[in-house]
């Protein structure tokens, strides 16, 4: 009992989002879907960690669906499971009690989420995505949305929970749908949160051209010639241009084309390995110095600026110099020489 007691409080320290992240937010958009660019032991790092509940309907799978269908592109490393173990991402879905943030209703899912954590006390990420709500919403149910989110947070410190925006619907930059969206995005960025922008990985094809404003939909569609109707599919003519199982993989892909799913997926992983603490660079976890007790590997966790020995789950001390570990002073002469 002791020993779990330790295990928990360990994990609470390591793992208080709120307090990690306190500096800015965390922003995943289409300039986070470069999977080359997110290291390999932050992968490893965010499968080792975390332990997500997501709760979706159509619209969200591509994010999961996106996921498995990486795993047979890229290999074991991209692997997920619900109930984790091994070498997978442990990541459950769906969350039973609502569909999405909108269904049954806009409140639902905030329950649900309780009943989830206090059923799996382990888990610390929660993810909700929207299927079409965000199209006809008001301010004032995007508020009840970011206000719900917020108390959940306070609820539960040791969570880190996961903003998301509405999929594009074809209404463009002036439309409702995108009103809506910034306000998500704003108060998140205004509050320090954690945004997985799904409209935004939306607009944009791999090569950085937009299509916000030629009125993209969820389907990749957009409006080429100024008329307002949707007779060209980005995606589309970007799989035709590139190699299958080289530049992208076929998956499904809800109301949308493989490519899709594809940056929904890298998107995801590079969400991930953010939460596992990765800075969004190219470093990786420092574990290149010994734990001067049992000579396993120390990690520096940057946030507290203190050395962590995962094998005795336990830091070292303040002002531990990792050069001179495993070093030890030959014992005191005896008394009288």
């Amino acid at each position: 009992m002791l020993k779990n007691s330790i295990c928990l409080f360990v994990l609470a320290l390591t793992l208080n989002f709120n307090t990690i992240f306190a500096a800015g937010p965390i922003i995943i958009d289409h300039t986070c879907t470069d999977l080359s660019q997110i290291p390999e032991p932050w992968i490893v790092q965010a499968k080792k960690d975390l332990h997500i509940g997501y709760g979706h309907t159509s619209h969200g799978s591509q994010l999961t669906i996106g996921m498995t269908g990486l795993a047979r592109f890229k290999g074991k490393l991209y692997a997920w499971q619900g109930s984790g173990g091994g070498s997978t991402l442990d990541l459950s879905d769906p969350i039973n009690g609502a569909g999405d943030l909108g269904a049954p209703d806009r409140t639902a899912w905030a329950d649900a989420t309780r009943d989830y954590l206090n059923s799996y006390p382990e888990t610390n990420v929660i993810m909700w995505s929207w299927c079409g709500q965000v199209s006809w919403s008001s301010p004032s149910e995007i508020k009840t949305y970011l206000t719900l989110m917020t108390e959940l947070e306070e609820e539960f410190p040791n969570v880190a929970f996961v903003y998301m925006t509405g999929h594009l619907d074809g209404t463009g930059e002036s439309g409702r749908l995108n009103q809506r969206n910034q306000q998500i995005r704003d108060y998140c960025r205004e509050n320090n949160k954690t945004l997985y922008d799904f409209a935004d990985i939306e607009s944009y094809d791999p090569d950085g051209n937009y299509y916000l404003d030629k009125y993209a939909t969820d389907g990749c569609g957009y409006d080429s010639d100024g008329n307002r109707s949707a007779d060209k599919n980005w995606a589309r003519d970007w799989q035709d241009s590139h190699k299958e199982n080289v530049d992208w993989y076929r998956c499904q892909s809800a109301h949308s084309e493989p490519l899709n799913a594809n940056r929904k997926a890298y998107a995801a992983w590079w969400l991930f390995a953010r939460l596992a603490g990765w800075e969004g660079s190219s470093s990786a976890p420092k574990q290149n110095s010994l734990c001067p007790d049992c000579a396993k590997p120390l990690m520096y966790i940057a946030e507290y600026k203190r050395w962590y020995c995962e094998a005795e789950q336990k830091y070292m001390d303040e002002g531990f110099v990792p050069a001179k570990a495993g070093k030890k002073l030959p014992p005191p002469p005896p008394k009288g020489r």
